[in-house]
């Protein structure tokens, strides 16, 4: 295991750490300390799946490279996180379970690499994507090698339902890339098409995440379903996040650079809301999807900036998160009080939380 592998080995407790952190500094002490009994719950259990996800096979090639590169500078690790939780509202971790927990965020990470590629993007988590490093094509390739190892990781469960659900929310991920990719660089208001491609693009995961492990617990159809609509809820919150600090964010915190989502040509929620409160903003927008990447004028930085503000789009975003968290809370209504369902809240609601 590399350094960095090393020192990033428990991330998904670092994540919790940092979130707890936020939550005590905007006094949500309740929430800061179901964060805490969360963290005790997965933390051995999460360093099982990540043993694993380190554990795929190193080689020389820039296949190889790309691939650990980006596994290596960990994210957070909540797709995982998901499958975990799930699994212990029935039987909870065995070896099904962990290979679930890794095939998620294999096929998490493939999907990261095709979109650096496909955006031309520099930074991924902080740091230099690996398209900068070993080139388009052994992105591309090393994306590839890791969807083909989580489907055989999928497969020798030997539970046919969960890779024929996979393959179709694979799918799904991809039919919502093409939605993307076919506006991107439109001016476009219309928030029915971001929701496709949000749940297509981003939820979809954590709705198979959900089933995956539900089913590797033992847990019955119903439940299944419930579960799934836990993540689908959980995914659009995700998004929904990730869209707001990409404006209201810290680029030294998020990762990525003010504004990337806008010079990549997509459209987001509270840039969509602003657009329909102030249709003046059109033509800035206009100007700044227009503009090279490198050339991007700041009095339209300014101008969208402030209709982001004056116009409360930034705000809407936020509060359409938090419901959509609240949404995924009440599907577990049904399940069965404990530990993992308690958990599975403070992951929904502690999410709108985070900073990165």
């Amino acid at each position: 295991m590399s350094l960095i592998a090393a020192v990033r080995s428990d991330a998904s407790s670092d994540v919790l750490t940092s979130l707890q952190a936020v939550c005590d500094s905007q006094g949500l002490g309740d929430l800061s300390a179901h964060l805490g009994d969360l963290a005790d719950l997965v933390t051995w259990d999460m360093a099982a799946l990540e043993k694993g996800i380190q554990g795929l096979s190193v080689g020389e090639s820039l296949v190889h490279k790309s691939a650990h590169h980006l596994l290596e500078i960990a994210g957070k690790r909540l797709r995982p996180m998901c499958v975990v939780l799930a699994s212990r509202l029935g039987g909870g971790l065995d070896e099904r379970t962990r290979e679930f927990g890794v095939a998620v965020e294999l096929v998490h990470c493939a999907t990261l690499l095709h979109d650096d590629v496909v955006d031309a993007g520099d930074r991924r988590r902080g740091v230099p994507a690996a398209r900068t490093l070993y080139g388009n094509a052994a992105s591309i390739f090393a994306g590839d090698w890791l969807l083909v190892d989580a489907l055989r990781r999928v497969r020798a469960a030997e539970m046919p339902d969960v890779l024929v659900r996979l393959l179709d929310i694979i799918d799904e991920m991809i039919f919502a890339e093409a939605i993307q990719l076919e506006n991107r660089g439109r001016v476009d208001a219309r928030l029915r098409t971001y929701m496709q491609v949000v749940e297509g693009k981003t939820a979809a995961l954590f709705r198979w995440a959900m089933f995956a492990g539900a089913r590797a617990g033992g847990l019955d159809a119903e439940a299944c379903k419930a579960l799934e609509q836990y993540g689908l809820h959980l995914g659009v919150a995700f998004q929904l996040i990730d869209d707001h600090l990409d404006y209201a964010g810290d680029g030294s915190t998020i990762g990525k650079s003010p504004f990337t989502d806008l010079r990549e040509g997509k459209m987001t929620h509270p840039v969509i809301v602003a657009l329909q409160r102030d249709p003046a903003l059109g033509s800035v927008l206009e100007d700044l999807v227009l503009s090279p990447v490198d050339e991007v004028p700041e009095a339209a930085k300014s101008q969208l900036l402030s209709a982001l503000r004056h116009t409360g789009a930034l705000e809407s975003t936020r509060e359409l998160a938090i419901r959509k968290a609240e949404d995924a809370c009440s599907a577990l209504g049904g399940l069965p009080d404990g530990r993992a369902r308690e958990a599975l809240i403070t992951v929904a609601r502690a999410t709108v939380h985070r900073e990165s």
